[in-house]
Parts: C-alpha cells; sequence; structure tokens
C-alpha cells in the first residue's frame, strides 16, 4: 500500500473543468498546488498562532511542529483524508488552569502530552472496533457538554486578562471581527479572525502614535504606562533560527485537569472526517481510527519537544469547499510552508507582541465560537434537552466547569471545573441511564451504525444526509 504520496495531474493541470472537484490523489500544476498551499496556510493562521500565545508557548514552534503534524497525518492516513493539523483551541483554557495553580510551560505540555498518547490508544480502539464505541460511551449529549463547559470556562481569562489592557481596542476589535465572520464571503470569511487580529494590531500602532502609552494592566494586576504595541523584541529577533524547545514535565493535578479535553478532540475528528467524506464522496468512515491515532501521535511529537498539541481545522475544510480541490499534494505544500515560517524567529516575536486589547476583541468570539460548538453537536444529533436523562447531567457538569466548582478530596488533591465537569457529565449520564425507567431510554438508541447515522436529514436541504458510501 502507498503513503499517498503520488498524484496524477488532473486535466491540464491548469483550472478544473466546471463542476470537476480535484480529488485527494490528484492534484493541479505543482506552481498551483503551492499557491493553494499557501491559501490554507493563511486559513489556518489566525486560530494556530493565536492558540500557542494564548497557552504561553513559543508560536514559532507550534506553527513548526503543526507542519510536521500535518505530515504525519497524511502519511498515517495514506493520503486519504485531507487534512491540516493546527494548533487546538482547546487546550487554552486548561493551560491557563495549569498555570493558575504554579504550573509552567513545562507543566503544561507534560498534561497535554499525556492527553495526546490517550487520544493515540483510543484512535487504536476505534480502528479495532469501530466509530460505534465512541458513540457507546460519549454519546453526543455528553461530547456537546464537554465541548460546552472546555469553552465556556474560557470566559473568566478574556474578563481579568486581556480585555483590561485597553477596552476600547478590545470593543473594536470584536465589532470588526464580528462584521468579518458575517458580512464577508467565500475564503475571507474564513479568515476573519485572522483579519481581526490585522486590524487590531494596525489599530493599536495608530492609537499609540496619537494618545501615547496606555495606563491600564499589562499581564499583570497593577495598572501602568505601556505602549499598546511594543515591538522591540521583533527588531533583536534574528531572520533566521531554530524555535526554542523545552522537555516536559508530568504532574497528577495537571493530568487530570487536561484529561477531559480528549473528549473534544475524538469529536472534532469525528466530525472531521465526516465532512471531508461527504465533500470528497468517499466512504471515510473506517479511516475515523486512523485519523485519531495519527492526531494523538502528531500531538505526542509536539508536546514532547515542547510545543502545543495539534487537532485537524475545519477552516481548512472550508477552504476545499470553496476551491473544490482536495489534493493531499497542496496539503504536503501547506506543511511545508509551515516549516519554513517556524525557522524565523522574526515571525515569533511579532506574533508574540499582538497586544493584549486585541486579543480581548478576539477571544470573546473565539473562547464564545468553541463553547457553541458543544451546541451545535446537539442540534446535529437532535439531543432531546427536555429528556431530564439528557438535562441533568450535562446542565450540571456545564455549571460546574464554567463556575469553576470545585471538591477537594484530599489535602493535596483537588477536582474542579474542567476536570470535575466532564466526569459530572460522563458518569451523571451513564449512572442515570442504568437505573432511568424505559420511556427515557426510548428515544434515540445508545449504539448506532456510526459517525454517518446522526445526520438523517440535511439541515438545510431538508434530504438524506446518508451518503451509502458516497
Amino acid at each position: 500500500m502507498g503513503l499517498g504520496v503520488r498524484w496524477t495531474l488532473h486535466g491540464d493541470g491548469r483550472t478544473p473543468a466546471p463542476g470537476a472537484v480535484v480529488r485527494p490523489d490528484e492534484r493541479l500544476s505543482w506552481p498551483r498546488t503551492a499557491g493553494l498551499g499557501a491559501q490554507h496556510v493563511v486559513a489556518m493562521f489566525g486560530a494556530s498562532f493565536v492558540a500557542p500565545v494564548l497557552m504561553g508557548l513559543d508560536p514559532n514552534l507550534a506553527i513548526m511542529m503543526s507542519g510536521v503534524a500535518t505530515m504525519i497525518f497524511l502519511l498515517a492516513t495514506r493520503g486519504k483524508v485531507p487534512s491540516y493539523l493546527g494548533c487546538s483551541l482547546s487546550f487554552v483554557g486548561v493551560a491557563a488552569a495549569i498555570r493558575a495553580s504554579g504550573g509552567d510551560s513545562a507543566t503544561v505540555t507534560g498534561a497535554v502530552l499525556v492527553v495526546a498518547a490517550v487520544l493515540f490508544l483510543a484512535g487504536l480502539v476505534v480502528r479495532k472496533f469501530g466509530a460505534r464505541v465512541i458513540h457507546a460511551a460519549m454519546p453526543p449529549v455528553v461530547t456537546g457538554a464537554v465541548v460546552m463547559l472546555i469553552g465556556f470556562n474560557l470566559a473568566p481569562v478574556t474578563a481579568t486578562t486581556y480585555w483590561p489592557q485597553d477596552q476600547w481596542t478590545a470593543l473594536l476589535v470584536m465589532l470588526f471581527t464580528g462584521l468579518a465572520v458575517v458580512c464577508l464571503r467565500g475564503f475571507l470569511s474564513r479568515i476573519a479572525i485572522f483579519l481581526g487580529l490585522v486590524f487590531g494590531y494596525l489599530l493599536s500602532w495608530v492609537l499609540d502614535l496619537v494618545f501615547g502609552k496606555i495606563h491600564s494592566p499589562a499581564g499583570g494586576a497593577e495598572a501602568v504606562d505601556h505602549w499598546r504595541l511594543d515591538l522591540s523584541a521583533v527588531g533583536q529577533a534574528d531572520w533566521i533560527g531554530l524555535p526554542s524547545f523545552h522537555a516536559p514535565s508530568f504532574e497528577w493535578s495537571a493530568i487530570l485537569v487536561a484529561l477531559p479535553v480528549v473528549i473534544a478532540l475524538i469529536a472534532e475528528n469525528a466530525g472531521h472526517v465526516k465532512a471531508v467524506g461527504e465533500m470528497t464522496g468517499d466512504d471515510l468512515d473506517d479511516k475515523l481510527g486512523t485519523a485519531i491515532a495519527a492526531d494523538g501521535a502528531a500531538s505526542v511529537l509536539s508536546t514532547a519537544v515542547g510545543g502545543p498539541p495539534n487537532t485537524t481545522y475545519s477552516e481548512n475544510i472550508g477552504v476545499m469547499a470553496a476551491t473544490r480541490v482536495y489534493s493531499t499534494a497542496a496539503y504536503w505544500a501547506a506543511a511545508c510552508f509551515a516549516l519554513l515560517f517556524g525557522l524565523c524567529p522574526k515571525f515569533g516575536a511579532v506574533v508574540a507582541a499582538i497586544p493584549g486589547g486585541v486579543l480581548g476583541g478576539i477571544t470573546v468570539i473565539l473562547y464564545g465560537m468553541i463553547g457553541l460548538l458543544g451546541a451545535q453537536i446537539w442540534t446535529n444529533a437532535k439531543v432531546d434537552l427536555r429528556n431530564p436523562l439528557n438535562l441533568v447531567p450535562a446542565a450540571a457538569g456545564i455549571i460546574i466547569g464554567v463556575g469553576g466548582v470545585s471538591l477537594k478530596i484530599t489535602d493535596n488533591f483537588e477536582l474542579g471545573g474542567i476536570a470535575l465537569g466532564t466526569l459530572v457529565v460522563i458518569t451523571g449520564y451513564h449512572v442515570l441511564r442504568a437505573f432511568a425507567p424505559a420511556h427515557l431510554k426510548s428515544d434515540a438508541p445508545l449504539l448506532d451504525a456510526g459517525t454517518s447515522a446522526y445526520d438523517e436529514k440535511d439541515p438545510l436541504s431538508g434530504e438524506d444526509g446518508k451518503t451509502d458510501g458516497k
């Protein structure tokens, strides 16, 4: 079996015929393929370099390892699942919680490495037993609730850390980004977060020129006079050089905080594989376990050298949908571009200089969108929240996760926030289901046929969503 690195030329290699698609094992001419790869890099940029900044990790290393992770994923899936693996935003809340309890970057990457290893093992289990094992242990009501509490748990980070640094810039960036998401069309709407960052960057520079320094908190608790946009580190940075590596360290308290995120990563990968299968017309259910395991293996490698974890990126699905080019050659080109960016410390310094107020405006939308992905999972799976079997564990877990409720077990061990909320959702659902009367369990089967069986009707067209392998 090949590794999926040989492609046949599509047509004349220039422009696909009207209505035609460029399949994963096809490519356009190499210059056009390189251009599409650059487009994929821009699409993933907004979230993929914001995430390491929010986690306190090196953005240069994050971009470099995203390229490595993408290569690993493409090789593992034999070029059947076109995808870009960028830095996962699901861990931002985990990183904030670990740092708040005294952990450093090594503690963060150590905890995430364990999660990545668990994700890899979960992928092997899915390869062995099929997608139904995921839905048995984590039905949509559970995955939706966990994704929701992970996203909304981040709200205090925006409110207390970023927004107060420059509230008016944050407000304007929030409004600009919201307009970009809603009003722009096609590819531009897919990079709305990136455009919001560029707008905020330029706005902060102009405000510094016009009004001078601002008196506000700048990463600390006390207000001081400081420039909104400090580019001093950019001038000192080299053009070419290696990013900063560090070894992970492992603490049980940090690992327990991070472990629930594996549920969100499994849900993300399942959704991505399903979406790509529907676009390409290929039945990819048998690739789900491989995709999950590949994501886990790539994230283990990234975190082992001090980088962030990775996950499949929906932004790049949007690029494929807009261009109708599903060639994995374009993703190889994107991965190579990411490696080159990672070797430019000056690029990392520019990213690290993003003003706190700009991040405040971006994260208001970004964190909310992460949380509401949980609601989208419920909607797509037609979860009935009128059923107390679904409502009670989800409601309790979300409030615990969002409110930061904690449970002190010993003097040195405490469960709280994301970890406790996830535990309540998962165990609560299955325990209540074991004791619930039959009529509460009859609205939907616990085991289903797999990822493709969730959406019986397309929510927009009303047509049958099953593809029958096409």
